[in-house]
């Protein structure tokens, strides 16, 4: 696994995805990061490593353009503009990322395995949750039902 850090761009496979949207004419980016994330979604038996790590990528660049999001891309990330990311990738992307920390993803499996697998996973939890954020805690109930 060619990873140096635990960043959404922080690997070979996310690093070469970034130079391929920045190589790519401004209107086929959003299908390439939809593609990403479809792979990653749809991965019905075992989630390979790449597949994960393209998701992983995708789903920091719809975050980023988030209104609660923060750039998470690193000097790795794409450097040309993105156009506007429409709101659908947002359900796309968690169910990517919901996929790439299964009990079938090898990503998930290689970092389990690592000393920071913990801050990659919380990473992880991070992204999603500013696509999906949890619900807040409920407040006791006035009346007993």
């Amino acid at each position: 696994m060619g990873t140096w850090d635990i960043g959404p761009f922080d690997n070979d496979t996310a690093a070469d995805f970034g130079g391929d949207l920045d190589e790519a004419a401004l209107e086929e980016r959003e299908a390439m990061i939809r593609s990403a994330l479809q792979r990653a979604a749809a991965s019905a038996d075992f989630l390979d490593t790449s597949d994960g790590e393209r998701a992983v990528a995708a789903a920091a660049l719809i975050v980023a353009q988030h209104p609660d999001g923060e750039r998470t891309c690193s000097n790795y990330g794409p450097s040309e503009p993105l156009p506007e990311l429409p709101a659908d990738l947002r359900t796309l992307a968690v169910d990517a990322l919901d996929q790439v920390v299964s009990e079938r993803s090898e990503l998930a499996e290689l970092w389990d395995d690592a000393a920071n697998g913990s801050k990659w996973r919380h990473d992880i939890t991070r992204l999603r949750d500013v696509l999906d954020p949890p619900a807040p805690p409920q407040e006791d109930a006035l009346f007993d039902i």
